[in-house]
């Protein structure tokens, strides 16, 4: 441990996970003249099927940052509009042409591109140092108060010392656990199964969105392929697979928009990526010297595909609240308590918007009201676009 003291890096925040709340945040502080240390778990970015809608909530921050244009240089797709097949009528469940913002689409956009993208920027200011494949350990207590962390790289402890950690670390938060911090789970009915499928030449124009007459088979344009997503009952993949691949790719071709041939492109279950959906939230996002950001905070289900941009939007109020305590060297739990404070409303009204349209799905055999509501009034649809792609509350970077 001695020789790990030797070593041991010094911040004014550490920020635990290199998601997109964990990286805009450390962007955000050395931006302002911080030092920021950033730690992930994993050696780089690349994990499929991750949150990869960036919405014009987002785009809009990076515009404010000035790093925008260089973003959309990156290869995505844009959706304008979001839209559904129900019944076998295609409706427009959301658009964003309205919206008071320079980019009225989402962007889908590989995630680890966005992380890569902002990781390189982060590293132009000399406050911010990423250590990737280094794990969150446990917290350091000097005098009963938060004093650093240990880290783990492959076998080998170091230390980072500092007097504030921000768990960005997802909904699996090690952070959180070892902060005692609680909350309550909504649960949710549903889980997905994420594959890809190539593409073909004589493919139909599927834009964005949930296609299929029941909407549980999702499409997302990839480019050169499919995403495709598949939509099961909460904990029913065991049975799935009980009953064998065949069956499982047979239900699927019943609603999927293409034919039953072309999933024997799913030829084993290593394929298929399992997604289970949680709705949960923290009571509290904070303990002194501690608080948690992001999916650690607050886990959202896909439903409009808005996990990354609320933990975008935290990272921002976060930097907003915290830039001037950390320079004055007196982040207090009251600096941490504003953080939640500003950001509960929109998390709580996000959810249960999310817990009402997925307990809509609970009976199978009644239709949603919403695509009728929306036929009927098309003014919903950009209500829906707003709520979608702007959220309840917008946050603007303060130092830049």
């Amino acid at each position: 441990m001695q020789a790990a003291e030797v070593n041991a890096l010094s911040a004014d925040c550490c920020i635990v996970g290199g998601g997109p709340a964990g990286l805009m945040l450390g962007y955000l502080l050395a931006r302002a003249g911080l030092r920021a240390v950033v730690i992930e778990k994993h050696p780089d970015f690349l994990r499929d099927f991750r949150g990869d809608t960036i919405h014009p909530s987002t785009l809009e921050i990076m515009r404010q940052l000035g790093l925008l244009d260089e973003l959309l240089t990156l290869p995505h797709q844009r959706a304008e509009k979001l839209q559904a097949e129900v019944a076998g009528e295609e409706i427009t469940m959301a658009d964003f042409s309205r919206l008071p913002v320079q980019c009225r689409f989402i962007a889908f956009m590989p995630q680890w591109d966005f992380l890569n993208f902002l990781a390189k920027k982060a590293a132009e200011f000399p406050g911010f140092t990423l250590l990737q494949s280094t794990a969150f350990d446990d917290f350091i207590y000097e005098g009963g108060a938060i004093s650093g962390v240990k880290t783990l790289q492959g076998n080998e402890h170091h230390i980072i010392r500092t007097s504030l950690v921000i768990g960005a670390d997802g909904r699996n938060s090690q952070v959180k656990a070892k902060a005692g911090l609680t909350g309550q789970s909504f649960g949710a009915p549903r889980d997905v199964l994420w594959f890809r499928l190539e593409k073909h030449p004589d493919d139909p124009q599927l834009g964005m969105g949930h296609k299929g007459p029941k909407q549980n088979f999702i499409v997302i344009d990839r480019g050169d392929y499919w995403q495709c997503g598949y939509t099961i009952q909460k904990n029913q993949f065991d049975e799935l697979k009980l009953a064998g691949l065949d069956a499982l790719k047979s239900t699927m071709a019943q609603v999927a928009p293409f034919s039953a041939e072309r999933m024997a492109e799913v030829d084993e279950w290593d394929k298929l990526k399992l997604l289970s959906i949680r709705i949960d939230r923290l009571d509290h996002w904070m303990k002194p010297g501690v608080l948690c950001i992001g999916d650690a905070a607050h886990a959202m289900s896909p439903i409009g595909g808005v996990g990354v941009n609320l933990a975008i939007q935290d990272a921002v109020a976060a930097a907003n609240m915290l830039t001037k305590p950390l320079q004055q060297g007196n982040v207090t739990l009251q600096d941490l308590q504003k953080v939640q404070r500003r950001r509960q409303f929109p998390t709580v009204a996000t959810q249960f918007l999310q817990i009402k349209m997925s307990s809509n799905k609970r009976k199978r055999t009644t239709p949603s009201k919403v695509p009728q509501m929306i036929s009927r009034f098309p003014f919903l649809r950009h209500l829906f676009g707003r709520l979608i792609g702007l959220g309840f509350r917008t946050e603007k970077p303060r130092y830049i």
